[in-house]
């Protein structure tokens, strides 16, 4: 999707007032911004309030996401749709610091350290710990089984 004149100006608009630290993450949030909204148009088929025979989903508003680039924090709109889902191929699903927390908890899993340990690792890292149940049907069990050799008890 290309930026219409009128958007282009407001973009020339921010960049000329802003601090160049700040230029390059504006730059870089609207070239994101940009891709995501080109990428969500080609995978319906249709572009915003575009009427086509070939549209296969409906919009459905954005939810919130930043982007933690070297420019800085870059905070994204990310399309929703009204049926079904749609995720940029542009961005991680997770961030590379939930992947680490993840991994660390499933390292403290196989090393048999108790989800109260592991609940109060959590809090003490400033997130929110998981509820006994969504520790007890998560994915970390599941995934360890594959993982453990056989034979190997926890």
């Amino acid at each position: 999707m290309a930026l219409d004149q009128c958007a282009l100006l407001e973009v020339l608009d921010a960049l000329t007032t802003a601090e160049v630290d700040d230029r390059v993450r504006q730059a870089a949030q609207t070239i994101y911004q940009a891709l995501i909204e080109a990428e969500l148009t080609a995978v319906i088929g249709a572009a915003p309030n575009q009427r086509t025979p070939e549209r296969l989903a409906q919009r459905n508003g954005h939810r919130a996401r930043v982007l933690s680039t070297t420019a800085g924090d870059l905070e994204l709109r990310i399309p929703k749709l009204r049926a079904g889902s749609f995720f940029p191929s542009l961005l991680e699903r997770r961030r590379r610091v939930d992947q680490a927390l993840f991994a660390v908890v499933m390292e403290a899993y196989l090393h048999g350290v108790s989800t109260r340990k592991v609940d109060d690792l959590v809090r003490a890292l400033g997130l929110t710990a998981a509820s006994p149940r969504a520790r007890s049907a998560g994915s970390a069990p599941a995934l360890i089984r594959r993982y453990r050799p056989s034979g190997t008890a926890r």
